[in-house]
């Protein structure tokens, strides 16, 4: 199981960005010391407190010093960029990062996004399909390219740099259970991101059902997607104890939610009850509907193993970047995570965990033999007689 970050990111519209900016940087290169597998950072233009216009500006100048660790986008608004930019871009960051790059892509999920650039919403997500032919077929093609479709107009086009990964780099997507997403998904062998909600919209494919779905599609259409990509997306927060994990987070998950996603979404899509006062949800209910994590890494170990159950099997999990406490007990969150909890599903304690009960088993059973003051090795004698001659 791989285990990365998704980052929108959030930050207070109060506080200093450049602080902020070095705060993102200084976390993808601790992701990437904690070995993490992933990193991958939203685009986005209004509303403040999710306030990078340009993932991979920042992911370059954090490929600096993070060296090792997978860096994309989660995700880039494709309607509101020319497809030959996109996939020159993001060509180019995947040079510089020696393949290290994902270009994960949507429609856009912030509606004062979608209003800043006067798009229909209607046509959103024919824009995005439509720019992902192009992208791909830039990245792909050996000679220049000719498209014309209902969006672009593209005439002898040529990527005179092609991504370092061949024959492309990796693009990725995420969905909240459409069929259109998954279908999406499927037809360009993406990694798959499912947000973990347990209330899916209307007509939607319930998140521990999406990936067989996504694998019907594709029987269908002929391609190959795999299962290692997919990635259920949620939140998580550990401490050594489970009330200091949730002293540390709990008033400010209400913050976010009452304060900034029922500004800019409504509240209906977060409400358990629909009749109930949209403020009085709680983070504990919150955390509970969404399948968010908050507690010690054991009680974490559990809560995958059951996602993990649900759904027959998950490729990894996305850790949504958060502040809703100091930096120090984030960081210790993310240690505690990587140092507990990655280890049991990676399977790199598996046989320090057996050789640990082979030793408790043999001492039971009086199997370790005991060496006492009378039996001398042989080696020691010949070093004390050496050092008596020496005197």
């Amino acid at each position: 199981m791989k285990f990365s970050f998704f980052s929108m990111p959030l930050h207070l519209p109060n506080e200093s960005p450049s602080l902020a900016f070095k705060r993102d940087i200084e976390l993808i290169k601790l992701a990437d010391d904690l070995g993490y597998d992933g990193f991958f950072v939203g685009e986005h233009h209004t509303a403040a407190w999710e306030n990078i216009p340009s993932p991979e500006l920042i992911l370059s100048k954090a490929s600096a010093t993070a060296s090792r660790i997978k860096l994309g986008s989660s995700l880039v608004s494709l309607p509101f960029h020319h497809p030959f930019n996109v996939a020159e871009r993001f060509a180019f960051l995947d040079q510089l990062t020696e393949g290290r790059a994902v270009l994960g892509v949507g429609p856009c999920s912030l509606p004062p996004d979608v209003k800043l650039y006067n798009i229909p919403s209607q046509d959103l997500n024919p824009m995005m399909r439509e720019s992902m032919k192009i992208i791909d077929l830039l990245l792909t093609s050996e000679d220049p390219i000719n498209f014309k479709g209902k969006y672009w107009d593209i005439k002898n086009m040529f990527l005179q740099l092609k991504s370092y990964q061949q024959p492309r780099l990796p693009f990725a997507t995420a969905s909240v259970g459409s069929e259109r997403s998954l279908e999406f998904a499927s037809m360009y062998d993406m990694q798959l991101w499912s947000l973990s909600n347990e209330n899916t919209p209307p007509n939607s494919i319930h998140w521990s059902k999406q990936w067989k779905k996504m694998e019907e599609i594709s029987n269908r259409i002929g391609t190959n997607p795999i299962k290692d990509d997919w990635r259920l997306v949620t939140y998580v927060h550990l401490a050594e104890t489970n009330k200091q994990a949730w002293d540390e987070v709990e008033k400010a998950i209400e913050r976010d939610i009452h304060e900034y996603f029922y500004i800019i979404g409504g509240a209906d899509s977060w409400l358990i009850d629909k009749d109930q006062d949209p403020y009085s949800l709680t983070a504990k209910e919150i955390v509970k509907q969404r399948n968010w994590i908050v507690g010690t890494p054991e009680e974490a170990i559990v809560k995958i193993n059951e996602l993990n159950d649900k759904a027959d099997g998950l490729g990894g999990l996305m850790l949504t970047t958060h502040e809703w406490t100091n930096k120090h007990s984030i960081n210790n969150s993310l240690e505690l995570f990587a140092r507990y909890v990655m280890p049991e599903f990676k399977g790199h304690t598996k046989s320090l965990k057996k050789a640990w009960d082979i030793t408790v088993k043999d001492r039971k059973d009086n199997n370790i033999p005991s060496l006492s003051s009378k039996e001398k090795s042989p080696s020691l004698e010949k070093h004390k007689s050496n050092l008596h001659l020496n005197r």
